[in-house]
Formats: structure tokens, sequence, C-alpha cells
């Protein structure tokens, strides 16, 4: 099993977190990089851990600091599979729209220069990321999905549609009704841990081990077997980011 969603940095101990999800099944994880620090960070942890990938990306809180898109190229090796997480936050409103879209942009730009796969925040902002990713001709994964109405372009552009713990909660039907229209070979399950534990360990810290749980209720709201569902997501994971 895999959790494609993992903030590692944020975590007090990500050795233990990382043990603790083996231990639970989940053997793989892409632990993202939100901005310069964050990224340099995430790959020294990678650097320790086996089968820990790293996507790197200025987040669009930041996109006002100042951060260089051309320094983060400049820390992207080989254990980079994705750059992200990149987009477009309107909710939020922590930098301005048109550094974010600015941004993001930019960053479209490196990873088609790149041929990597991009991994999207979109929060109340849903038809002007469609609109820039329109020309984006890679890989693209919605992460943490909470825009159903991002749900028709995704399905028929051919994204990639990532579930976080929130699928789990009591109040979350509409999120259960997107992951059961999600092709198989299009749905990933991730924990964007520390945040958004999933309803059984509701109240805790987010870690890699509790993405059993949101791959259970995806398993459940499709009509699917969980074990055979998360070698699907496994398998498609493997696909998205180019994981051997």
């Amino acid at each position: 099993m895999i959790d494609t969603h993992a903030h590692l940095d944020a975590l007090d101990d990500p050795a233990g977190a990382v043990a603790r999800a083996r231990a639970a099944g989940v053997d793989r994880i892409v632990a993202i990089g939100s901005g310069l620090e964050s990224t340099r960070a995430t790959l020294a942890i990678a650097a320790a851990e086996e089968n820990v990938s790293v996507a790197g990306g200025i987040h669009p809180h930041q996109a006002a600091d100042n951060e260089s898109v051309e320094e983060l190229a400049a820390l992207l090796d080989g254990r980079v599979v994705a750059i992200g997480e990149i987009g477009l936050d309107f909710y939020r409103d922590y930098a301005p729209p048109d550094d974010q879209r600015r941004v993001f942009a930019r960053q479209l730009r490196l990873a088609g220069e790149l041929g990597k796969p991009v991994i999207v925040h979109s929060r109340a902002a849903e038809e002007e990321t469609a609109a820039l990713l329109e020309e984006f001709a890679g890989s693209v994964v919605l992460h943490c999905f909470s825009s159903p109405a991002l749900l028709p372009v995704a399905l028929d552009r051919g994204y990639y549609v990532s579930f976080a713990g929130n699928v789990t909660y009591p109040r979350a039907a509409e999120l259960r009704e997107a992951a059961a229209k999600v092709p198989a070979d299009r749905l990933l399950a991730e924990t964007d841990c520390p945040y958004l534990a999933p309803q059984p360990v509701r109240g805790k810290a987010n870690e890699p081990a509790y993405v059993v749980h949101t791959v259970a209720a995806l398993a459940e709201t499709r009509g699917e077997d969980p074990e055979e569902l998360a070698r699907r997501i496994d398998a498609n994971a493997a696909a998205a980011f180019g994981l051997s």
C-alpha cells in the first residue's frame, strides 16, 4: 500500500512514522516538500528511508514569499518524482491571486520541461485551476480532492484524483459520491499528514499508517475489496509517478 501525499517534515518523528507505516502495510510513501526549506528537509528524510520518494514545489500559500522556482529546480534530484504541491488557494488567500497564478504557471512550465507530473492543490479556484492546467501535457494529480466541481474536468482530461482522510467523515457524502465515479485506473489515496486524520483516528495527528482507513472507506464506497483496491491504487501511483 502507498501513501501518495505525506508531509513527513511536518511530523515530530518522521522516522517513527515511517516505521509505523511499514508495520501497518504501507510500504511506500510520496513525501511532499512545500517550499524550498521543506523540500530540502524532505529530501534529507528520504535519504535515510527506503521507498520514500519526494515531490517538491512552492505551495500557493507561499507564492508571495519570494521563493524562486529556479532555486527549486536546482534542488531536484533522482528521488523527486513530481512537482508539487502547487496550485491555487483563493479560500485562505494567504498570497495575492496574481502571485499564485504566476508561481503556479511557472512551476507547470518547469514540470513540462522536466517531464514530471504535477500534484495540484486547488481550493475555491476550480475554474482558474482548470484553465491553467489546460495546456499542461503531463500527468496531473488532484491532491486531497475536495472540489466536486472539478470532477468533470478531471474525468474528461484523465487526471488522477487523490482522496485523503476527509472522504471518511460523516458529512462528506459528496466526496464519496465523487470517489465512486473515478475510473479504477485514476484513483489514488493519501493522508496529507499531519492533517485530516481519517474518522477512526480523528483528533490524532495524521500519519502515513492511517491511509489504510481511507482505502477501506473508498473500497466500501465503491463496493470493492479493500486489498484489491489497495493494489490498484499502488499500481496507479507507480504509473503516475514513475515508481519502480
